[in-house]
């Protein structure tokens, strides 16, 4: 069932109402539960934080990779982040030399087909 985060202008308190669309939409008037005010406003903003923070799929509902992926990344700090990327990369600064008679390949130009 949907939440509805509310601010009272009279005594600068929050609270949720717990109802369905069609319920909400019948309302005409919301009431302050603290002070009983009718000067009441929506505060959307914080109904998308608690949207966001709150739907996370496990991981049966994962469809592929790429979105397993996505989810461990949007968990990941900027530290543990750049920690993976420097990991990743430190193979470029060193270059190990390569057994007699290899060399290395190099990049090619991209082939437009036609």
């Amino acid at each position: 069932m949907p939440t509805y985060t509310f601010s009272c202008n009279k005594c600068k308190k929050s609270f949720e109402i717990y109802a369905t669309i069609s319920q909400y939409s019948k309302l005409k008037i919301i009431e302050c539960e603290h002070c009983s005010s009718n000067d009441t406003k929506r505060s959307v903003t914080e109904d998308v934080r608690t949207i966001s923070s709150s739907v996370k799929k496990s991981d049966s509902e994962l469809k592929t990779i790429g979105d397993l992926a996505n989810r461990n990344r949007d968990e990941m700090t900027k530290d543990q982040m750049q920690t993976l990327y420097n990991k990743h990369n430190a193979y470029k600064e060193t270059e190990t030399p390569l057994p007699e008679g290899h060399k290395r390949l190099t990049k090619t130009k991209k082939v437009k087909w036609t």
